[in-house]
């Protein structure tokens, strides 16, 4: 079922569901860069950090084993002075190192991705300590992509540390017989060149892994055809719901324009498809403006509205449907039609007139 399920995941993730997995905490990460910049933070400790530190706190210590006798030890709090200076001076020797490797762990980080807090990552889950999930992870493609890349890096540490210390023979040799003061220097040297050699040898795994790490992360992102279309739908919402709201606005603006056929000025139909209201006020419109429009159904209502409140109604069946198809309710006529509706409304003034004298 697994493998069919990683089978069906043939789509890439959509910008939506990347920028979930990242909101989760579900970032791609390699631990090869992070164990990469600590080696190099350990480079540059060994570097500008240990020998001149070392050196100074050697300066101090041998003070202390020269002289015993130099440091007053009459009671505890003499103990506890001694104590305390001893404290200082090894915290000023580890406190640098402590900041370039943390800052150097922080570095790792940023550089793959940008920082967040997601309590996802700190809450328990079953998969983390269950057995099957554990073998899973050892026996699984991550398991074995693992062994490798340790694999390489058994191998890799082995051969340049051979290379080294057979180039350095006679350094180490050298150094056994010699003065012992020169021993710590000899060894930060080695230790150094060591690391830096490591250093190199691990870019080409660090280049690898990071690649490795986002394919993995991305693959494992992959949605099905039927995760995708779910997707859609949601994002542009369901059909059936959109089709329902566009039916009720539909209904609302119907039930909006048939309010407004009482406040019309003139109806124009054709015989019984269609009617246009319009309404214009002389002196103050610039021109007629549709108030309602309809076909079959709606044009019967426009009339029989028309009707019951006393509005003229036209019949001029070109007209009448040429102005359907030309102009939406709430829009002032087109300046084709002025002259044919111009002639209806001077003839209803007229009547008007008539009919007041």
């Amino acid at each position: 079922m697994a493998q069919e399920d990683k089978e069906s995941r043939t789509e890439e993730a959509t910008e939506k569901k990347i920028s979930e997995a990242i909101e989760r905490g579900n970032i791609p990460r390699s631990r090869e860069l992070s164990i990469f910049a600590s080696l190099v933070g350990i480079l540059l400790v060994f570097a500008f950090i240990v020998g001149p530190k070392a050196a100074a706190l050697s300066e101090q210590l041998l003070i202390l084993v020269d002289h015993p006798g130099g440091f007053a030890m009459e009671n505890g709090n003499d103990a506890s002075h001694l104590l305390s200076a001893l404290a200082l001076q090894i915290g000023a020797f580890l406190l640098p190192m402590v900041v370039v490797l943390g800052v150097a762990g922080l570095a790792a980080s940023f550089l793959q991705n940008a920082p967040q807090f997601v309590l996802e990552n700190i809450r328990p889950k079953w998969e983390r300590v269950s057995p099957m999930a554990g073998w899973k992870r050892i026996f699984g493609t991550p398991g074995l992509v693992e062994f490798l890349k340790s694999l390489f890096k058994f191998g890799a540490i082995a051969i340049v540390i051979a290379i080294m210390l057979n180039g350095e023979r006679k350094t180490v040799v050298a150094a056994i017989y010699g003065d012992a003061a020169n021993i710590p220097g000899t060894v930060l040297g080695l230790a150094t060149r060591l690391v830096s050699a490591v250093c190199v040898a691990l870019i080409v795994l660090v280049g690898v892994d990071v690649v490795w790490s986002r394919f993995k992360w991305r693959s494992d992102l992959r949605m099905t055809r039927q995760e995708l279309k779910d997707e859609m739908k949601q994002a542009e919402g369901d059909p059936l719901v959109k089709s329902r709201l566009r039916s009720l606005a539909r209904d609302r603006a119907r039930r909006a324009m048939i309010a407004a056929v009482p406040k019309a000025t003139v109806v124009i139909a054709n015989p019984t498809h269609f009617a246009i209201a319009l309404k214009y006020n002389r002196g103050r419109d610039g021109a007629p403006l549709v108030v309602a429009k309809g076909v079959d159904l709606i044009a019967l209502k426009i009339r029989e509205i028309a009707a019951k409140h006393s509005i003229p109604v036209i019949e001029d069946k070109p007209l009448a449907r040429a102005m359907y198809d030309a102009v939406e309710v709430g829009q002032f006529i087109p300046a084709e039609f002025y002259r044919a509706v111009a002639k209806i409304l001077y003839v209803l003034y007229s009547r008007n007139r008539h009919a007041h004298a």
